[in-house]
């Protein structure tokens, strides 16, 4: 069988370009997530995982080399999982295919995923250090101000918060409270509290 994997970020996102020629497999598998989630446990990932358990898949195909994760060291053990099931990996975008014809690893492809990896990587730190500089000057020009202390929202501001109503849309999809923390740098147990207080407010 075979397997296209797709992810995209969030659900804005769209994974057109991903999907092209999509007809031309067997089954299309699609994650909505964070790079940073451990390729196995996420939903897509977990179903990928079974088929691989019931020798069910022959190929596996992603448009490039960060869809399967922004963590170096996840993409190598994931990849690896794949080869010692003998499962091709296919990077399309780089032509890349992590096992030669007779099923043995290609030690080109290695090398280029790895350095593809470390990219990935570096790509999702800058990311996160943009954030943290536009959060820092936004407090520098008093555009950013945290709560006052001593102050308590009501429940129906702190719902109507822009990353609380992001977190709820996430939550409403079945999305995981660690998939949800990562998608909105929302703190865990600040997700378990929109879930408190949104059945409180919403039954």
């Amino acid at each position: 069988m075979k397997v296209l994997y797709v992810r995209t970020s969030s659900f804005e996102q769209r994974s057109d370009r991903q999907l092209n020629n999509s007809k031309d497999y067997d089954l299309v598998i699609e994650d909505k997530c964070s790079g940073a989630i451990p390729f196995f446990e996420r939903d897509g990932g977990k179903k990928i995982e079974k088929l691989i358990s019931k020798n069910e898949i022959k190929s596996l195909f992603v448009h490039q080399i960060d869809r399967l994760g922004r963590n170096l060291l996840d993409i190598l053990n994931t990849i690896n999982v794949f080869n010692k099931k003998g499962i091709c990996v296919n990077i399309t975008q780089q032509g890349l295919k992590t096992l030669n014809e007779d099923g043995k690893e290609n030690p080109i492809a290695k090398m280029t995923i790895s350095i593809l990896g470390v990219v990935a990587e570096m790509e999702r730190n800058l990311i996160k250090e943009r954030q943290m500089e536009g959060i820092v000057i936004a407090k520098a020009k008093g555009v950013y101000k945290g709560r006052i202390k001593g102050s308590v929202d009501s429940n129906l501001d702190f719902l109507n918060k822009p990353r609380v109503k992001k977190a709820l849309e996430y939550l409403k999809n079945d999305m995981k409270g660690v998939e949800v923390s990562k998608l909105t740098g929302l703190h865990q147990n600040t997700i378990s509290k929109i879930v408190r207080i949104n059945k409180q407010v919403n039954g």
